[in-house]
C-alpha cells in the first residue's frame, strides 16, 4: 500500500536527503515517511508545522500516541524519526533550535540508566569555576539537579517561594502538577545561597519582561526564566569540560541521584517519593543498577570473587 505523502517541504527535503546523501533503502525511507507524515498531520491540526514545533508539542504528540495504545517500540522508532528530522532542520538552516533534542522522548522503564560515578559528579561540578554570576548559577544548577533528582522542567519552573532555605527543602511540581517536598544537602545549599545572594541580582534586568520571570529561582542571560535549552547546555558543557566520555544531560543527573542514594542504603520507597514516580516499578530500575555496581565492587575487592564465579 502506498504511504501518504508528507506535506511539509522540510520533511520532503529530509526524505530526499536520506536517499541521496545517506543512501537509505526505499523501505526505510517509506517507514520514515509514515512516521513523519503522522507527526506532520498532527502538528497541522494544531495550526503549526515542524518549523515551528516546540518541545511541548513533541511531548504532547507522544503522550497522545501513548494514550491511543501505541506500542513503546513503535513510539521509540517514531521519536527517533522526529529527532533526526529536527537535527536535519537545524543543520540545513530551517530553524535555529532543536526541540526534539530537549525532549525526554519515550520513557523506557525497562532500560538500565547509566549514572555518573561519584568522581565524575565531582569533576562535573568542579568544571564550573569562577565567581561570575553565570558561574554561580551554573554551579547551583548542577548541585541542585544532583541533590534533588529533579526533572529539568521542574527546575526551570522553580520559584523563589518554593525554596525553604532555612530547612533546606524545596517544593517541586511534577507530572500532572503533583506536588512533593524534597530535601537538599549542605553543598547544594551553599551553592544556592551563593547564587541567590551574590549572583542572581546581577542577572536581573532593569525591567522584567514578565512577572513570572521575576519569581524564578534560575535566570537566563537576558533576565528571563531559565529555559530547558540553556539548562541542557549548561550540563552538556560541564560534561565536556570534565572530560566525561559520554553526553551528560539533566536526566542523567536525575538517574545518578537515585542510583547513588540506593548505593548508600536509601529505602526504595523514599527514593520513589523523592523522584515523584507514580509507580515503584519505575524506581526499581535503579535497584538493578545498584546491584550491577555491587557486583562490580565485589569482583574488584574480593580475592576469591573471580575464581568463585568460574567454579561450577
Amino acid at each position: 500500500m502506498e504511504s501518504a505523502a508528507a506535506t511539509s517541504p522540510e520533511i520532503e527535503e529530509f526524505l530526499d536527503w536520506l536517499v541521496v546523501e545517506r543512501g537509505r533503502a526505499n523501505n526505510t525511507v517509506d517507514a520514515y515517511r509514515r512516521d513523519l507524515s503522522q507527526y506532520d498531520a498532527w502538528l497541522r491540526s494544531l495550526g503549526t508545522d515542524p518549523a515551528r514545533a516546540s518541545v511541548a508539542d513533541i511531548e504532547r504528540f507522544l503522550a497522545e500516541r501513548a494514550a491511543t495504545g501505541a506500542a513503546k517500540s513503535s513510539m521509540a522508532r517514531q521519536f527517533s524519526s522526529i529527532r533526526m528530522l529536527h537535527r536535519f532542520m537545524v543543520e540545513e538552516g530551517f530553524r535555529h533550535d532543536d526541540p526534539a533534542g530537549l525532549s525526554e522522548g519515550v520513557s523506557k522503564p525497562a532500560g538500565i540508566p547509566k549514572p555518573l560515578s561519584e568522581d565524575e559528579v565531582t569533576s562535573l561540578i568542579a568544571s564550573v569555576s569562577g565567581d561570575e554570576p553565570r558561574n554561580r548559577r551554573d554551579r547551583a544548577l548542577l548541585e541542585f539537579l544532583y541533590a534533588t533528582g529533579a526533572r529539568v522542567s521542574e527546575v526551570c519552573g522553580l520559584n523563589l517561594a518554593d525554596l525553604d532555605m532555612q530547612a533546606s527543602l524545596v517544593r517541586l511540581f511534577g507530572k500532572g502538577a503533583k506536588e512533593r517536598v524534597v530535601p537538599f544537602g549542605s553543598v547544594a545549599h551553599q551553592a544556592l545561597e551563593s547564587w541567590l545572594s551574590l549572583g542572581r541580582s546581577a542577572m536581573e534586568p532593569l525591567r522584567w519582561r514578565k512577572r513570572d520571570d521575576s519569581l524564578a529561582v534560575f535566570l537566563g542571560g537576558r533576565g528571563t526564566r531559565l529555559s530547558r535549552q540553556v539548562a541542557f547546555q549548561v550540563v552538556r558543557d560541564a560534561g565536556l569540560r570534565a572530560g566525561i566520555d559520554r553526553e551528560v544531560s539533566p536526566h542523567a543527573l536525575r538517574h545518578t541521584c537515585a542510583t547513588h542514594l540506593l548505593d548508600h542504603g536509601a529505602d526504595l520507597r523514599i527514593v520513589q517519593e523523592m523522584l515523584g514516580h507514580a509507580s515503584i516499578t519505575t524506581t526499581q530500575v535503579y535497584t538493578r543498577v545498584s546491584q550491577e555496581r555491587l557486583w562490580q565492587v565485589y569482583t574488584e575487592a574480593h580475592p576469591r570473587a573471580r575464581r568463585s564465579k568460574k567454579s561450577v
